[in-house]
């Protein structure tokens, strides 16, 4: 049985290969600041997307959306502005999305939350 930073990686590259399908620009992964770790930074129709990836292989701990809780958010969030200061790129339309993997199928929710 795979470990879970195994699973991470596939669903990280399941997640990849999607996103490319659907037009968005990669531009980097596993982006790490102090506040945490955003799985995909890329652009999609000129705004920068700042993107979560979970996968799920059942139910028993819910569904690949139901782990995004305010603390993570808050995180995504700080992590997205220390990526914008350190490549200067504040003013750029922004959002944040998020992938989910779950028995094969993969799923995004778009603005999925917003920084506030």
């Amino acid at each position: 049985m795979p470990d879970k930073r195994e699973k991470g990686i596939k669903g990280e590259e399941t997640a990849l290969r999607f996103l490319k399908k659907e037009g968005y620009r990669i531009i980097t992964q596993n982006y790490r600041s102090r506040f945490g770790e955003i799985d995909i930074i890329a652009e999609e129709d000129g705004c920068l997307v700042f993107i979560e990836v979970k996968s799920r292989s059942n139910k028993a701990f819910g569904g690949p959306f139901d782990s995004i809780n305010s603390t993570k958010k808050r995180h995504m969030i700080q992590s997205a502005i220390s990526y914008m200061k350190t490549n200067e790129c504040f003013g750029r339309k922004i959002r944040f999305d998020v992938v989910g993997i779950e028995s094969g199928s993969v799923k995004i929710i778009k603005h999925a939350f917003i920084a506030e």
